[in-house]
């Protein structure tokens, strides 16, 4: 690491740990533009980034972080523990990385999560509004120049999941911290419910991008905030209205949220928000399918992907989550995630997605080398032989996933876990859940897939 980095990652820390930041870093309002060569462009995409600023190396291994919960870490290093969310010195070593890696990128994507994972009564509201700020922070002193569009997980609320239908302290705060990225149409929104819609303009082309931000955690199972309302905050006719403006005006949209749509790969018949709101966006997004280039969340910590099917059973659309930037693990988890980030390629014509490289960090070699040496862990289209990213390519590739003993599906699991441990195997009851989740996003659609069933079989060889 150079000098630079070195002081910019001890800058930054002591204004966390001072419990202050600045708001604004000194950037330019209009990002520069950034393309390349040929026929793509490229974005960034980051998520859960769960900084934990207790993470310290000590003898005590019930005491290395607080988000452990008095649990003893597993083997903590510099870089972090799977038993643990991120230290510092992790998230700086993905911005470092993807700041040095010179890539060319025309924007980034952010999808929420800044704070630990902690009990309610050790985090507050000043706290969570920190957190968020350091990170904001740290994007904007990596990233000065680069258009950024974010979006609240559920962590990313005290207390965690509460997300409000009715503006609030964070909200507010939130959309100060945002306003280097964000236009005074997309923060009034932010600031009322926790989303928006922003164009991103390419230079080489008229026809524009519409980014639209959800606040999926309005749906998510736990918030109580929302519980029995048919239309928290009005985000949902707010984003019919927002579609169907953006299929008259020939726009392209990208949807970007924390909480995903559709069935969880490792949890058999669990939406990841509740089942009356993934109906009505699943019957929303097939509406606007046409108009819809891509969609990408957060929030599982694994790599994973979705393709969503019409009535008639065509592949509409491309889903994907990005893993997490944190390796914590639930106690009860056999298998956790190597830290990731990801970049995608799309085709500025009409921002259609062309190929994603997915990078990661072997932690315990990196712990072990004391080295963050961030690698590119696949290219999609290399890894399973497929054109691109379009609908009719993943749709295809899903039905490879479901062949006996398919290869491409051992290869899908390794990096659905972020090559934690090439020793997991996904069969029988398993790999069903997880087939059945990556296409089929409605519950009738779903259910009739899970109808064949399986035995659990996840086991180490």
């Amino acid at each position: 690491m150079g000098a630079s980095f070195l002081r910019s990652s001890l800058l930054l820390s002591l204004l966390f740990y001072s419990g202050w930041y600045n708001y604004y870093f000194p950037v330019s309002a209009a990002p520069k533009y950034r393309t390349l060569e040929g026929s793509v462009e490229q974005f960034w995409h980051v998520s859960d980034l769960h900084l934990d600023n207790t993470y310290h190396l000590t003898d005590d291994r019930t005491k290395v972080c607080a988000s452990s919960k008095g649990r003893n870490a597993s083997e903590p290093g510099i870089y972090g523990d799977f038993m643990c969310d991120s230290p510092y010195q992790l998230i700086l070593s993905a911005f470092n990385y993807m700041k040095q890696s010179q890539q060319q990128a025309s924007f980034m994507i952010w999808t929420g999560d800044s704070p630990l994972h902690v009990p309610v009564n050790e985090l507050s509201t000043k706290m969570v509004i920190n957190y968020i700020g350091n990170m904001t922070s740290t994007i904007l002193n990596f990233f000065p120049d680069m258009q950024v569009f974010p979006s609240l997980g559920n962590h990313d609320y005290w207390p965690q999941d509460q997300l409000p239908v009715l503006p609030n302290e964070i909200y507010s705060a939130v959309a100060k911290l945002w306003k280097p990225w964000l236009t005074d149409e997309a923060i009034s929104t932010l600031k009322k419910g926790g989303f928006y819609s922003q164009i991103y303009k390419s230079h080489t082309i008229q026809q524009p991008l519409r980014i639209i931000s959800l606040n999926t955690n309005l749906y998510y199972s736990p918030n109580q905030a929302t519980v029995n309302m048919t239309d928290p905050a009005n985000q949902l006719e707010w984003l019919e209205d927002t579609l169907e403006s953006s299929s008259q005006k020939k726009e392209m949209v990208y949807i970007i949220a924390h909480v995903p749509i559709g069935y969880l790969p490792y949890a058999r018949n669990t939406t990841a928000i509740r089942k009356y709101y993934n109906e009505r966006l699943v019957t929303l997004f097939r509406k606007y399918s046409s108009v819809i280039a891509g969609q990408f969340y957060g929030h599982t910590h694994r790599d994973s992907l979705m393709v969503l099917l019409d009535e008639k059973g065509i592949p509409v659309n491309s889903l994907f989550v990005t893993p997490a930037v944190t390796p914590i693990k639930k106690l009860a988890n056999l298998e956790s995630n190597n830290p990731g980030i990801r970049l995608y390629q799309f085709d500025p014509t009409d921002y259609s997605l062309q190929d994603l490289r997915q990078y990661f960090l072997n932690l315990t070699e990196a712990n072990l080398k004391k080295e963050a040496n961030w690698k590119l862990e696949y290219i999609l289209t290399d890894a399973y032989s497929i054109q691109d990213l379009q609908p009719e390519s993943l749709h295809g590739l899903v039905k490879q996933f479901g062949e006996s003993q398919s290869k491409q599906f051992q290869n899908y699991y390794k990096h659905y876990i972020v090559s934690y441990d090439s020793s997991f195997v996904c069969e029988g009851h398993c790999k069903t859940t997880q087939v059945c989740a990556i296409q089929y996003l409605d519950e009738a659609s779903y259910t009739d897939c899970i109808t064949g069933g399986g035995t659990v079989n996840l086991k180490s060889r």
